[in-house]
C-alpha cells in the first residue's frame, strides 16, 4: 500500500539520530533474548517466541531473497538521496519478513538509507501513518534525505499478502491458520512481489537518470 502524496513529516532530525540501522536492529533483538525480553512492554513467552521465530525468518529471507537484475539497474540510477524510515517492533511477523529484503533493495543504492524505529516508542510518527485505522507494522515512509519531504509510505505487507489476510479475517480463519497460511506466502514468494512494488514506487520517490519506459508501463 502507498500513499504518494508529497507533504510535510512529524519525523524530525531528532528521530533519525535515533533510529537504528538493520544490523543494529538484529544486534539489539539477539541481546533482548538472551535476557528473555522482546522490544515493547511485552515480554510473555509467547511473544519472546514470536521473537525468536522472527530472527529465523529474517536469516531465511537474508539467504533466500535475490534482488533481480531490473531493480538493481534501477536502483543504480537512483540520483536523489533517501532515507526509509520503518517503524516496526521485533515480535512482528511481517516486520521479519519485508524488512531484510527492504534492507537489500536500499543497500544497492548509495543514495538509500534505512532507519529502524520501534512503533510503541513513537506512537505520535506511528499514529501519522495509520493503515485503514490501524497501527500496522512494518510502515515505511520515504523521506527526502535533505528537506524530509514526504515521498512516499509503503506497509505493512504487498498486496498480495494484504489480500490474504483480508480474506481470511471475512471468513473468520482463526490468527493460527491465517498466520501459517500468510509466512507460508512469504516462504515460497522470496521477497519478489515486494520488490515489483518497490520497483514501482521508485519510479515516483525517486529522480532516476534513465527511467525504463516498460517498466512505467507496467506500473501505471
Amino acid at each position: 500500500m502507498n500513499d504518494t502524496l508529497k507533504a510535510k513529516t512529524p519525523i524530525t532530525q531528532e528521530h533519525l539520530s535515533k533510529a537504528i540501522s538493520y544490523m543494529q536492529y538484529l544486534e539489539m533483538i539477539d541481546r533482548l533474548l538472551v535476557e528473555g525480553k522482546t522490544t515493547g512492554d511485552n515480554h510473555s513467552e509467547e511473544m519472546v517466541e514470536y521473537t525468536r521465530m522472527n530472527m529465523h525468518r529474517m536469516h531465511r529471507m537474508e539467504k533466500t531473497a535475490v534482488l533481480d537484475d531490473e531493480i538493481v539497474q534501477l536502483l543504480l540510477s537512483v540520483e536523489n538521496k533517501m532515507t526509509w524510515v520503518v517503524l516496526t517492533e521485533a515480535w512482528c511477523g511481517d516486520a521479519a519478513q519485508n524488512i531484510p529484503t527492504i534492507s537489500k533493495i536500499a543497500d544497492a543504492s548509495p543514495l538509500i538509507e534505512v532507519k529502524l524505529l520501534l512503533r510503541d516508542e513513537h506512537p505520535e510518527l506511528m499514529d501519522a501513518y495509520l493503515t485503514n485505522g490501524t497501527r500496522s507494522i512494518p510502515k515505511l515512509i520515504a523521506l527526502d534525505t535533505d528537506t524530509l519531504e514526504v515521498l512516499g509510505t509503503w506497509g505493512p505487507r504487498p498486496k498480495a499478502a494484504q489480500q490474504l489476510v483480508q480474506e481470511a479475517k471475512s471468513n473468520n480463519l482463526p490468527f493460527k491458520e491465517m498466520a501459517e497460511k500468510l509466512h507460508g506466502w512469504y516462504a515460497k514468494d522470496r521477497g519478489r512481489t515486494l520488490q515489483q512494488e518497490f520497483k514501482c514506487l521508485l519510479q515516483s520517490w525517486a529522480k532516476l537518470t534513465s527511467p525504463q519506459e516498460q517498466l512505467v508501463e507496467r506500473c501505471s
